[in-house]
């Protein structure tokens, strides 16, 4: 993994993901040089955010300005970038730092509008949700005007729809004749940021709502739904699948397998984290007042006793040097997909890069990798 940051596995996660979705390494050293020393804690982070800020500003200016010249190809440009600076600035703060707010929906607004100047593969959508909605982006198969395959894309503990439109494999699969959907669930993104939907361990509630969502679309072949979830969507998409019939195929990438679990050990000897302020996180996704409701809710959050249930196609993933989640999980979760007619775990090793949490350092073999599967299964299932 590229270390920027001496010591500071939180910031050099976040920079790994920042270039992995499109940033400019000369932009990055530019926000971060002045950064490397400093020590970690809030003020320290919130340095980070200014840094961050202040380049996705300058971009955002910079577009503004491509556009008064009709340039909207180099304006979409710029604001993809600046929307993954905004994004990775506000994502690394805690809960309640005002700021925050104001860098997120900068961050959406901006890749928003830069995927229209772009002219790309887009299209924002809005699932029905208990009375309320999720916030989605479809991303059509290529080739072809029939019904496709979709493959629906959901988030870990702390990233959003965007991240996985940029890290994903949305474009390799539209590329295989496959569509995508990618939400921001309950407990990630605007659905926690705007709508203070919470996360919950019943998964395969709110998927159900995509699934019901998808099968009005007639540009969807309702027969070959998949669910994706990366981190601790790889505890989420296998509980969903497991529980919702509909899914035709599940993948994960980083077996989630017991999330609890995690937690116990983390507040027994706290090492790594994916992100700072994690407690204060953990109980604001899950809707959590204190440590001890909270713990009571991640008891809940495990697949033992869960992937019997699976009787479809199912892809576990893992990096081989995953310091958030543990390789062993990858087994656990493999070992129990017995009525799974054709499941494969695929540990990713030096070999072919993405060795790192959910291949973070190096997602471009990767993704590739399980672009081909779930196109080449869809195929099978056709």
């Amino acid at each position: 993994m590229f270390e920027y940051f001496p010591k500071n596995y939180v910031w050099n996660i976040s920079v790994n993901l920042a270039i992995e979705a499109g940033a400019r390494i000369g932009e990055i050293d530019e926000m971060c040089r002045p950064l490397r020393e400093l020590p970690m804690g809030d003020e320290s982070t919130q340095q980070f955010f200014a840094a961050w800020k202040g380049m996705a500003d300058k971009l955002a200016d910079l577009a503004s300005e491509d556009i008064a010249k009709d340039r909207p190809l180099s304006a979409g440009s710029k604001l993809n970038r600046a929307a993954i600076y905004y994004l990775t600035a506000e994502r690394m703060q805690a809960h309640d730092f005002e700021p925050r707010r104001v860098a997120y929906d900068r961050g959406v607004s901006a890749f928003h509008q830069g995927r229209l100047l772009s002219a790309a593969n887009y299209e924002r959508v809005t699932i029905p949700y208990q009375g309320q909605s999720l916030a989605g982006i479809f991303i059509k198969a290529e080739a072809g005007d029939r019904p496709a395959p979709v493959l629906v894309q959901i988030n870990g503990l702390d990233s959003f729809k965007e991240l996985i439109y940029w890290v994903g494999v949305p474009s390799e699969l539209a590329r295989r004749g496959v569509s995508s959907l990618l939400v921001d669930q309950p407990g990630s993104g605007e659905a926690l940021r705007l709508n203070k939907l919470t996360a919950r361990y019943d998964s395969e509630i709110w998927a159900s709502a995509i699934v019901d969502y998808l099968e009005t679309r007639k540009d969807v072949d309702h027969r070959r739904i998949g669910l994706h979830g990366v981190s601790l969507g790889g505890y989420y998409a296998p509980r969903a699948v497991a529980f919702e019939p509909r899914f035709a195929l599940g993948a994960v990438w980083g077996a989630n397998h017991n999330w609890g679990e995690v937690q116990k050990r983390r507040l027994a000897r706290e090492g790594d984290r994916p992100i700072p302020h994690y407690w204060d996180h953990v109980r604001w996704v899950w809707g959590a007042d204190d440590m001890d409701q909270f713990m009571s809710i991640a008891q809940k959050v495990t697949l033992d006793g869960v992937l019997d249930r699976i009787k479809v196609p199912f892809l576990v993933t893992h990096g081989q040097n995953d310091r958030q989640i543990p390789l062993e999980y990858a087994h656990q979760t493999y070992d129990q997909l017995v009525n799974s007619p054709q499941r494969e775990l695929k540990i990713f090793t030096p070999r072919e890069g993405g060795v790192e949490h959910s291949s973070l350092d190096n997602s471009a073999n990767s993704g590739d990798f399980i672009a081909d599967w779930v196109a080449e299964t869809f195929k099978r299932l056709a």
